[in-house]
């Protein structure tokens, strides 16, 4: 498995960052949760002048084998024509990028179909989706090697282009139920408060499912149960992995990480569990409508910005909060002081 070398954000700055805030010509903390923003993105940036240069939206498309076993309203081949759709420019992903103008990569890891001559999808497939983890592991160590290292490669291309800030989103049919064995295993939650309703289960779906990942976690070896990586490796996906491995990659390069909803969340707690110091670099953008997202970002104590009722994944909710963290370096790098405004600072 990959090392990572992934310090704690350095805070001697802090004081200074907080005189900077205190003096912008405002009463003192009337800004909110914008002036924490600010104060994390500068720990993050170790500057006084905070940048979003170059933001860049990473969408991982891949597949899992455990959707054989009817866990998802939507078949499997909607990941595919999904991912084909993206490249049109006609998916919820695709608007805002373009709103918020991030730049947007498709990348396959794993989708069950080969896009490898569709323009606009990256290849970087590493199998043709995961296994069935209701019968075996979802991935070789070999394959998760690699998924974490497609992940590596991503954030290093987004860097090269001088990028600052990164958020990244998923395709995956079935991609729930991995989340919700991580948060039952890595939260200590029952499973029955981490199972929803996906893209969207009525009640005799979502007995089912919870059926077929209690049978799963039954049959999985009870030594995987306690270490992390090869939790994350027996039910993992490959878009899921390689969301982990930028995660932990763009923590040790010091770039803001946007974590969008439950699949992304799940993803964050997995690359807090192997290294903690990346929550550090980490703004949980929104708690979505997923049943247990609330839930899951309690495992590690998230502040979410937004409450939107959102569950289309993507990473869309983090694109909509993006403009909030937007505000807050603006308010560092635009706002006047008390003394240059002449005016007096009652407080």
């Amino acid at each position: 498995m990959k090392a990572f070398d992934i310090q704690p954000v350095d805070t001697s700055l802090k004081t200074t960052i907080q005189e900077k805030i205190d003096n912008l010509n405002k009463p003192k903390g009337s800004l909110g949760r914008l002036e924490e923003l600010a104060m994390q993105v500068c720990l993050i940036q170790q500057t006084l002048e905070p940048s979003l240069a170059h933001p860049c939206h990473l969408l991982l498309g891949g597949d899992h084998g455990i959707e054989r076993e009817g866990v998802s309203v939507s078949p499997r081949e909607v990941t595919w024509q999904q991912m084909i759709n993206f490249t049109r420019g006609g998916g919820g992903v695709n608007m805002f990028c373009r709103q918020h103008c991030f730049k947007l990569r498709v990348v396959d890891v794993g989708v069950d179909y080969d896009l490898s001559n569709v323009p606009g999808i990256i290849n970087r497939k590493v199998a043709y989706g995961t296994k069935n983890f209701l019968y075996e592991s979802a991935m070789s160590e070999e394959e998760f090697d690699k998924a974490i290292q497609v992940g590596v490669d991503l954030v290093d291309d987004c860097c090269a282009e001088g990028c600052r800030v990164l958020s990244i989103g998923e395709m995956g049919i079935a991609n729930t139920s991995p989340s919700s064995i991580w948060m039952h295993l890595f939260g200590n939650i029952p499973l029955e408060e981490c199972i929803g309703a996906g893209a969207g289960l009525n009640n005799d779906g979502i007995r089912h499912k919870y059926k077929v990942l209690s049978i799963s976690l039954e049959r999985c070896p009870s030594d995987i149960k306690h270490q992390t990586s090869a939790i994350i490796r027996y039910f993992g996906g490959f878009e899921m992995v390689a969301a982990i491995g930028a995660m932990q990659r763009a923590a040790e390069q010091h770039l803001i990480i946007l974590v969008d909803g439950f699949i992304m969340t799940a993803c964050a707690v997995a690359a807090i569990r192997l290294y903690p110091a990346v929550q550090d670099y980490m703004i949980f953008t929104h708690c979505g409508d997923e049943s247990g997202h609330k839930r899951m970002l309690d495992i590690v104590g998230a502040k979410p910005l937004l409450h939107l009722g959102l569950r289309l994944g993507e990473g869309t909710g983090a694109l909509c909060a993006f403009p909030i963290v937007d505000s807050a370096v603006r308010m560092m790098n635009e706002m006047n002081n008390f003394d240059n405004a002449k005016i007096t600072k009652y407080f």
